[in-house]
């Protein structure tokens, strides 16, 4: 890792992680906090089905879609800069959402709110890889996919809570004091840092190619559950990225600042890191969607009630996420990402097998462990030896495989499970932790072929 020594040595690293963690949670919790206040908007609105669905995707797609955008952004025009802008965004979109009172300015907070986030995140996570170095960085990054994946499931939590106390306005208008809080102390602490190629402009219409091609796989997955995997639309859809992608590669080709360097993906450490991403936030949005509907559909259990049972998982996740990123500098990623899919495997298979609501919380919480270490060891592989230059796009790559990961996820478990979420059947839920089982069993296999068996090199800005 490169940079200035007077950044490394900053005293006010840790603090600044504190912060920017803060707005990283929030970005994370609004994936899930609102899924358990659905019923209650519908209710007040007067929302359709379908447009219910949307309150939760418009936030994913654009969070997604606009990813890469916003990592190249911060390269181009220095992390501080951008994630102030980030944050100003998301905490006013929040605002505007909770005092929405029909679908239209409903929906276009929740893509307002995506913007900020996709603007805010890899900016963020940039800052990070440049403030710490070595063994710190181990750590600081543990403690991110511990904001990340507790995030998630605090999530389900909080939205339990504040859907059943003040009302589902508040998922929305709790970012606001903090967002404010957090915008004015990060605009005194945040380090000033130049451009790293002052004379580059932003690729806008790579930006557009990317965008747009992310933006419809994802739509593609997140429709798929109801329309089909081998339907026109889905397929047409999933074909129309593809074109996308592939013009964007040839852009990038002859582009005289192009949004990134296409040969950072072929990189076996970024690769492989972003498999594990993609794999862990798949494996975590399954296990939180099929609980969430377990506890509600088939045990009848009310939004509060189903919000307190996923305390364990949160706390899991973060005990994961801290303990890996404790030890993942002396063993190096590989074994971390090996045993944490093994345990989330082991995990989602006690759901698998055994009913009732003690189990099923046991087995998730023990899967939401390992899921925790998968992300660390993601990060960790993806970030610890990339450049200083390429900090802001190599965050925006991890964070757009994160978004893919968790639209997969969802659109794979609500057509396994279908059954059960109608309420028709039970055995949904069952076929629905057993393909969770399996595929973390798989991708063990996998991390162990794929991710470098090098321990992270302590390198110095």
């Amino acid at each position: 890792m490169s940079g200035s020594s007077e950044t490394a040595a900053d005293p006010r690293r840790w603090r600044l992680l504190g912060l920017l963690g803060v707005a990283q949670f929030m970005l994370i919790l609004d994936v899930t906090v609102v899924a358990i206040a659905l019923p209650n908007i519908g209710a007040d609105l007067g929302l359709a089905r379908d447009t219910l669905t949307w309150v939760v995707s418009a936030y994913t797609l654009m969070f997604g879609g606009l990813m890469l955008l916003g990592g190249r952004a911060a390269d181009l025009f220095g992390s501080r800069r951008v994630v102030l802008v980030g944050l100003l965004v998301f905490t006013a979109a929040s605002l505007a959402t909770g005092l929405s009172s029909g679908a239209e300015l409903l929906i276009a907070g929740r893509i307002a709110q995506g913007v900020g986030a996709a603007i805010l995140s890899p900016a963020a996570l940039s800052v990070v890889t440049k403030i710490f170095t070595g063994e710190e960085l181990n750590k600081a990054l543990g403690i991110w996919s511990a904001l990340g994946g507790g995030g998630a499931a605090i999530g389900v939590l909080l939205g339990g809570l504040l859907t059943a106390g003040p009302g589902w306005q508040w998922v929305f208008y709790v970012n606001v004091p903090i967002g404010i809080i957090v915008l004015v102390v990060l605009s005194r602490m945040l380090p000033v840092d130049r451009p790293v190629e002052s004379r580059a402009r932003l690729d806008v219409p790579g930006a557009v190619l990317v965008t747009a091609g992310t933006g419809t796989a994802i739509y593609a997955l997140i429709n798929a559950g109801d329309q089909g995997w081998l339907s026109a639309a889905t397929l047409g859809l999933l074909a129309g990225a593809v074109v996308l992608y592939a013009a964007f590669a040839s852009l990038q080709r002859v582009v005289r600042s192009p949004l990134m360097d296409l040969r950072i993906l072929v990189r076996r450490p970024v690769a492989s890191g972003t498999f594990l991403i993609l794999i862990a936030t798949a494996l975590m949005i399954s296990v939180f969607f099929l609980g969430t509907f377990y506890f509600q559909h088939r045990q009848g259990y009310g939004a509060l009630r189903t919000g307190l049972l996923f305390l364990p998982v949160a706390v899991a996740t973060i005990v994961g996420a801290q303990v890996s990123g404790q030890v993942v500098g002396r063993f190096g990623a590989r074994p971390v990402a090996v045993i944490g899919m093994l345990i989330a495997a082991l995990g989602t298979a006690i759901a698998a097998i055994w009913d009732g609501p003690v189990l099923v919380v046991t087995g998730i919480s023990i899967g939401a462990v390992g899921i925790g270490a998968a992300f660390v060891a993601s990060s960790t592989t993806a970030l610890a030896q990339i450049d200083y230059r390429e900090a802001g796009l190599a965050s925006g790559i991890l964070s757009t495989f994160h978004e893919f990961g968790a639209a997969l996820g969802a659109a794979i478990v609500s057509s396994i499970a279908a059954a059960s979420i109608a309420g028709t059947s039970g055995t949904g839920f069952t076929r629905g932790f057993t393909f969770a089982a399996i595929t973390a069993a798989v991708a063990a296999v996998l991390a162990l072929v794929v991710v470098p068996a090098a321990k992270p090199a302590h390198q110095t800005h």
